[in-house]
């Protein structure tokens, strides 16, 4: 399937490493989004999926392994790359443009100064993500609907998805996360996370092997003290002192036993019952 032909490449991986390393890389990537989009049901017939490109490492992979999927035939779907526009001081706004028009992808560019809203409305010293989300969904489902797709498309990883179950999980009383696929509130649009399988670390390595134009996020990211960022930096020493311990906690998330929980809205405790007691049977000479 990832036969490197220069005549058999989408225009996304021109130039690409020709090692083995970046190979096994791109491999690896394209084939646990392949899974990810199978596992959990992504693929209607006919649809159209608005991709979300923000400028960073995660969505790059992300538009770089559908259009792969797509090229192959793999991915029976219209994909057409969207980009909103926050009205963020000192965005480079002809940087995406450029890329998508030159890559041959079909796109959107949607311009809403959400960064102003953000800024007027956040208290001094607390952090912009919650309210920014909430207004990038919103006008990512509007868009989504004018352009007749079926499903929002995002770059959320592995490690996005362990990082918010320990958010939730320390700071928010619940055990829930980011899930793969997602119906939204009014029922007329997926949220689609085809990278859930792939660690962050694949993602770095892969972008920065294409060398893609990486647009930093100075809104939030600039933000010290934020709460991903300590999860994050606990997950990290986990992981330095038990390699492949993120992967063993990405398993569990897959492996729920409700019966072994406390919610008693998830399993019938108070029904729980034993069976009938019969009279005791002992073996002979019992």
């Amino acid at each position: 399937m990832l036969d490197d032909a220069a005549d058999d490449i989408h225009p996304l991986f021109f130039g690409a490493p020709k090692g083995t390393e970046f190979r096994k890389l791109r491999k690896r990537i394209i084939q646990h989004a392949r899974e990810a989009i199978d596992q959990y049901g992504m693929v209607e017939p006919g649809a159209r999926w608005l991709v979300c490109l923000s400028g960073g490492k995660d969505s790059y992979t992300l538009l770089a392994a559908l259009t792969e999927l797509q090229w192959r035939g793999l991915l029976p779907v219209e994909i057409l790359a969207c980009n909103l526009d926050q009205g963020q001081p000192g965005f480079p706004a002809t940087v995406l443009p450029a890329f998508l028009t030159k890559m041959g992808v079909p796109h959107r560019i949607e311009y809403q100064d959400t960064y102003s809203i953000v800024v007027d409305k956040v208290p001094r010293g607390r952090t912009y993500c919650a309210l920014c989300s909430r207004l990038r969904r919103g006008n990512l489902y509007r868009i989504a609907r004018e352009e007749g797709c079926s499903a929002i498309v995002l770059g959320h990883h592995r490690d996005d998805i362990l990082e918010t179950f320990f958010m939730n999980l320390f700071h928010g009383g619940r055990l829930a996360t980011m899930p793969p696929k997602l119906l939204n509130e009014e029922g007329d649009l997926f949220v689609y996370r085809p990278l859930a399988h792939v660690a962050e670390a694949d993602c770095e390595r892969f972008a920065r092997a294409m060398n893609y134009p990486i647009i930093p996020c100075d809104l939030c990211g600039s933000q010290d003290g934020l709460q991903r960022q300590q999860v994050k930096a606990i997950l990290d020493g986990w992981e330095k002192s038990s390699p492949g311990r993120r992967q063993v906690m990405f398993r569990a998330l897959m492996n729920a036993r409700p019966s072994h929980l406390l919610d008693p809205a998830l399993f019938d405790f108070a029904g729980l019952a034993r069976k009938a007691d019969n009279s005791t049977e002992f073996p002979d000479g019992g």
